[in-house]
């Protein structure tokens, strides 16, 4: 089982210092990899889960966030948890991802993707809601293209993306795998169908859950398709077990302290 952990800058806050004492801990804990959540943009009635999101919460960007972290750790690796697919642009979102990895040695491993649930986010970056899961498909597609492309030049033509003859470089320095985030059977069927691994969101059944990680193997075409999956700070090796038994390859933790981050790598052994 690997192990890692989020940072939400809405919860731990903007500090810079603050930040880079997180990951280093992360890092001399023996932590796998550090997470971070997007939100492009928030607005008046904006809700999850039944829950309305204050409009001062600070999402950092993703990418800029890691990036920092990157320059002041070694070995951690990098991810998100989960980028807004469909609100970026594939031929920049591409570049800036490969420049990420390169700057980093390698480290950025743990990209995980979703649609994004507020239609008002979707408007504001001039994206038809109701297309996100066709333009994240395409998305995907063209990232892997122009990240295995030739000095030549690769071309797409699909519904939302066309070029010709198109070269992005610099290149991961290997292939980033791409694992899909979200909590419905659609995104299951993605992470099967063009992801290498699923990470699905905390609020699922148990009999919903085994359902969508079973259509996630049953559809995919790969060897392996990682499952990674939210986890307590207070896990047991009990329950440890049973996230194996259940196909579980890793886990991600959301510490409030750097305290509790010391106990969890102690219980299992991490460093």
């Amino acid at each position: 089982m690997k192990f890692a952990v989020t940072y939400s800058t809405p919860a731990l806050g903007m500090d810079p210092q603050r930040l880079v004492e997180f990951a280093q801990h992360a890092e001399a804990c023996g932590f796998e990899g550090l997470y971070v959540p997007e939100h492009v943009a928030l607005y008046r009635g904006a809700s999850l889960s039944g829950f309305e999101l204050p409009t001062t919460l600070e999402y950092a960007d993703p990418l800029d966030l890691l990036m920092y972290v990157a320059a002041s750790t070694q070995r951690l690796l990098l991810g998100t948890a989960v980028l807004l697919l469909p609100y970026h642009h594939p031929v920049t979102l591409a570049k800036r991802l490969a420049t990420v990895d390169v700057l980093s040695k390698g480290r950025m491993r743990l990209l995980t993707v979703g649609l994004g649930s507020l239609p008002g986010e979707a408007r504001a970056v001039g994206v038809d809601f109701a297309t996100r899961g066709r333009r994240t498909d395409e998305a995907i597609d063209v990232l892997r293209l122009l990240w295995s492309g030739g000095p030549d030049g690769v071309s797409y033509s699909g519904e939302f993306f066309e070029f010709e003859d198109l070269t992005s470089y610099p290149h991961p320095l290997a292939p980033l795998s791409i694992h899909i985030g979200g909590s419905s059977r659609a995104a299951a069927r993605r992470a099967g169908l063009r992801g290498d691994g699923y990470f699905p969101g905390g609020n699922l059944s148990p009999a919903e859950r085994a359902a969508q990680w079973d259509l996630a193997r049953e559809t995919s075409t790969r060897d392996t398709l990682e499952y990674t999956r939210w986890a307590s700070t207070d896990l047991t090796p009990e329950a440890l077990n049973s996230y194996e038994q259940q196909g579980v390859t890793r886990l991600v933790i959301n510490p409030p302290s750097l305290d509790a981050l010391t106990a969890f790598a102690h219980r299992f052994n991490l460093t």
